[in-house]
């Protein structure tokens, strides 16, 4: 029996909030007039393991749609794109700053191979979305690429260097969002503590985001995606202290826990400087919470290394954790060092998200009786301000921001009543 196949136009994402942003560029761009069923992989390339998620996907719309042209981007398909060309299932493969061109997505055009040097590009190419289907928080990229070259990590080859968004073009961006509902805007990029760096005058972070708040109205929340512990500058730390719109909760990219490892890692920060900011993080705004990427069996990380590791999380009170189990890429300094065993990374980062479970735990039972301020997205349920799941009773319409008093703790969620109901942003 030949299977059935969908008459669809889509993007599939894989990966960071970066992608996520990139693929609504694309599905913008994507002709509506079409004819044959398309499908979009905006591949991630972090780990060797998003790179075969990608694949087994690929192979499993091609079963279902069998008469679909399907194209494969993103880090992925930018760093080994021979790889994905060779794959009888896919029918294109574009490159990073190739997918961003509305021209390369028109119907006369069959090119199958468009993936170019990224190192190449010195620019971001603004994008400007109206918004992101099925959500309430938007993400706005403000920049681009990394410098660093950290021992694990392949995707500077697939981003290129750094570049920054000019702000003309962010306040563009950030006014669009806001008129078109959305309450909570997140900025994003592979390297945002990096910003501006490559911009006349080189203006940092925290003031583009002054800026950014000065000269968009309507701005209720905003969030920054993961950033480098060795990089805020002192506009940022005072948005921390005095900035009721900069939400409550920042996620650091922190690795690890070992200074040894921190080296052979080629992070810019030691220990003590993760122990040092989440302390002065917490004196600038009493409660915030921080979360962190953490690298479980790094080559080379020994017992006494990992448990400084596990240790770093209860002494920072690290409450979001994305725990990976180190994956060997290819072409990366880090995969020619001494291995830990793959059943040893996978234990530790067992350990690692166990012990982050037991830090949220420990925080969301100190939460109940008090109040919570959520984003209502859908079913009831959305986002505290320190970007902590909550359930609620009562009157909760998405895209409403509501007062509500935790009541108690269901797994990893707070659940709670609504005593209070924000407007519906029309």
């Amino acid at each position: 029996m030949t299977p059935k196949h969908e008459h669809i136009n889509k993007v599939e994402t894989f990966g960071c909030r970066l992608n996520a942003f990139e693929s609504k560029v694309i599905e913008d761009n994507l002709p509506k007039d079409f004819t044959r069923p398309r499908i979009v992989f905006n591949s991630c390339a972090v780990t060797s393991e998003a790179e075969r998620q990608v694949r087994q996907a690929i192979r499993k719309a091609r079963r279902k749609n069998p008469n679909a042209e399907i194209i494969v981007t993103g880090c992925a398909a930018q760093i080994n794109p021979i790889m994905f060309h060779r794959m009888p299932e896919v029918d294109r493969v574009l490159g990073n700053e190739e997918k961003l061109d509305p021209h390369i997505w028109g119907k006369n055009n069959c090119s199958e191979f468009a993936v170019n040097n990224i190192m190449d590009v010195k620019k971001v190419a603004p994008q400007l979305i109206s918004g992101f289907n099925g959500r309430l928080r938007a993400f706005a990229q403000v920049q681009q690429g990394c410098d660093h070259r950290c021992t694990f990590c392949i995707i500077p080859y697939g981003r290129g260097n750094s570049r920054s968004v000019p702000i003309g073009e962010i306040v563009k961006q950030a006014q669009i969002l806001i008129n078109n509902g959305y309450r909570e805007l997140v900025l994003t990029g592979v390297d945002i503590t990096s910003y501006g760096s490559d911009l006349p005058g080189k203006p940092q972070l925290g003031s583009m985001i002054k800026r950014l708040l000065a000269n968009v109205e309507g701005i209720e929340r905003l969030r920054l995606s993961s950033i480098d512990p060795s990089e805020l500058d002192n506009d940022l730390l005072d948005l921390i202290s005095n900035e009721p719109r900069l939400m409550p909760h920042l996620h650091l990219s922190i690795q690890a826990g070992d200074d040894l490892i921190l080296k052979r890692m080629k992070r810019r920060h030691s220990r003590s400087t993760i122990s040092q900011i989440s302390n002065l993080l917490e004196t600038l705004r009493p409660g915030i919470v921080l979360g962190a990427d953490l690298i479980a069996g790094f080559p080379t990380e020994t017992d006494d290394m990992f448990q400084r590791s596990l240790d770093l999380i209860f002494e920072a009170n690290l409450i979001h954790l994305h725990v990976f189990p180190y994956s060997p890429r290819q072409g990366t300094p880090a995969a020619k060092m001494p291995q830990v065993s793959a059943s040893v990374r996978k234990e530790r980062a067992r350990i690692l998200r166990d012990a982050g479970k037991e830090v949220m735990t420990h925080y969301l039972r100190n939460r109940v009786g008090s109040t919570e301020n959520v984003l209502i997205e859908k079913n009831g349920a959305g986002y505290t301000e320190h970007f902590v799941p909550m359930s609620v009773e009562g009157s909760s319409v998405p895209g409403t921001i509501v007062s509500a008093l935790v009541q108690k703790v269901r797994e990893t969620k707070l659940i709670g009543k609504v005593f209070s109901e924000g407007s519906v942003r029309n």
